[in-house]
């Protein structure tokens, strides 16, 4: 019983517990509400305020902005305006300059209008003079032409005169060059062997058969070889042989390797001739550098340039009054090494310079200057010592000696050239006539190639062909003679020979 009491004891108190608790957390409910309302409330007010000083800065910087505006407005107003009246201002320039431009139409206009009016009164007074001239002189245009070709006759008829004026004026001449062939005769062995060395090349034949071939169909062959190599073939009555003439060594051993390859080879003609060419060109090059480098083995001179060791090589094909320049070189570099030996001297620089002393004569045909400044050129641009320089180029007595080893190359010089039989003056006379001819006629434009041949007699020219026509290769070849004949001094006459060629290639595909 008393269990049950206190069962019912403890529900009552458990709702009642309940029942407070719900008031107690309803009346707590109600003051939250009060209190977030006010806060809602101050929110509300305090945004307002917010708003308001938003929207007022907002009217203040709209209106700031609108002033701006206004201001930039105004401002490209006046610049548009400035710029119109600029545009103003040109237009009414361009206008003016139309209009002045118009009037200067009209008398350009004019001006060709009266330039044809005078042009026609100069062609009525010169068929007016033209008939007063016939009047005149009695002589109609194609009699007046005649008459002209006439004068132009006699003038050359003058020329013909000169020539045969010279001939007895030479007679004197003849008879002094013949009795110097009789004394030749005496020493006609010695004198050969020099003769053919320098000036000569002898190509042997398998048999005579050959010669037709190389001569070629309407001599086209020889023609070719002789262009491309710039020598003379003489193919004459002497058995198995061929003479290869020209005063050039270089082209003479060119045009004797080629011609050898022709032979050998069989198949002689144009395009063969040129190829072969090209290929004797490219062994004689080979040919340079062996001798080169033989000669700098010969004088115990190893420290050279290669390409200064090719330039030296080219001596091998130079001659000066008849003497080797190559093997002059070689001994007067031993004599000056001897010299400065017994002297007390530098040997390698006495060596050196001995050996390059001449090395100018390798391209003095090519470039205009003595060969000792052509010489001073070529060892500066490769870089050799200024004792070498200084001790090469006072050889001919053009610079002053500037040290011992300069006096000894330039007396090992004097005793290489003035052994017997050394040199030769009138030979080299010849050959420097012969390099003036060449020089002369490569002087007038639109010459390829000049050749002197026939020991001088004749100059072979070759022009270009899209820069010569036929009248003017026929005035070239007077102008050319005409221009031997001012400024050399030869005997008998030299035949000016001007050739002009077109050839055409096209390519089957």
């Amino acid at each position: 019983m008393e269990q049950l009491i206190a069962l019912y004891a403890g529900v009552v108190c458990m709702m009642l517990g309940v029942f407070l608790g719900y008031y107690a957390r309803q009346s707590i409910a109600r003051k939250k509400i009060g209190s977030i309302e006010q806060t809602l409330q101050k929110k509300i007010k305090q945004t307002k305020n917010e708003g308001e000083e938003l929207l007022s800065k907002a009217k203040e910087k709209a209106l700031r902005l609108i002033s701006k505006t206004q201001d930039e407005s105004n401002r490209i107003r006046q610049e548009f305006l400035k710029r119109e009246q600029v545009l103003l201002r040109r237009d009414n320039s361009l206008d003016k300059k139309s209009a002045l431009l118009e009037r200067e139409e009209r008398d350009f206009r004019q001006k060709v209008d009266r330039l044809k009016e005078i042009k026609e009164n100069i062609e009525e007074v010169r068929e007016k003079t033209q008939k007063k001239l016939e009047e005149v002189s009695g002589l109609k245009k194609e009699e007046a032409k005649k008459e002209l070709l006439k004068n132009i006759e006699n003038e050359y008829k003058k020329d013909i005169l000169e020539k045969i004026k010279k001939l007895d004026e030479e007679g004197i001449e003849r008879f002094e060059k013949r009795a110097k062939e009789i004394l030749a005769f005496a020493i006609e062995k010695y004198g050969l062997s020099q003769a053919q060395d320098i000036t000569t090349a002898t190509v042997t034949l398998p048999s005579d058969e050959i010669k037709g071939r190389i001569i070629g169909k309407e001599g086209r062959n020889i023609r070719t070889l002789e262009k491309m190599t710039g020598v003379e073939i003489l193919v004459d009555d002497t058995p198995g042989v061929v003479i290869i003439s020209g005063f050039n060594p270089i082209r003479r051993q060119i045009a004797k390797v080629a011609l050898e390859k022709l032979i050998v080879d069989g198949r002689i003609q144009p395009t063969r001739i040129e190829d072969e060419v090209a290929k004797a060109e490219e062994i004689i090059s080979a040919k340079i550098k062996e001798m080169g480098e033989a000669a700098i083995y010969d004088a115990g001179v190893l420290d050279l340039n290669p390409k200064l060791i090719q330039v030296l090589g080219r001596l091998h094909f130079r001659t000066s009054y008849g003497q080797n320049v190559l093997l002059h070189s070689i001994e007067v570099s031993h004599l000056a090494s001897s010299l400065a030996s017994e002297l007390g001297a530098n040997v390698a620089i006495a060596k050196k310079a001995g050996l390059l002393h001449d090395i100018g004569k390798a391209l003095d045909r090519q470039v205009e200057g003595s060969h000792v400044d052509i010489g001073v050129k070529i060892l500066e641009k490769f870089g050799a010592k200024k004792e070498i320089i200084d001790a090469m180029k006072s050889h001919h007595e053009e610079y002053e000696p500037e040290s011992l080893e300069a006096v000894i190359v330039k007396v090992a010089d004097q005793i290489s050239g003035a052994r017997p039989g050394a040199r030769k003056d009138t030979l080299e006379n010849y050959l420097q006539r012969l390099q003036e001819l060449e020089n002369i006629a490569t002087s007038f434009s639109g010459i390829e190639k000049a050749y002197a041949i026939r020991a001088g007699r004749e100059i072979r020219v070759f022009v270009k062909p899209n820069e010569i026509d036929d009248l003017t290769q026929r005035k070239l070849a007077k102008e050319i003679a005409n221009r031997i004949q001012e400024e050399l001094h030869y005997p008998g006459e030299i035949k000016v020979n001007v050739l002009r060629e077109n050839r055409v290639v096209e390519y089957a595909r």
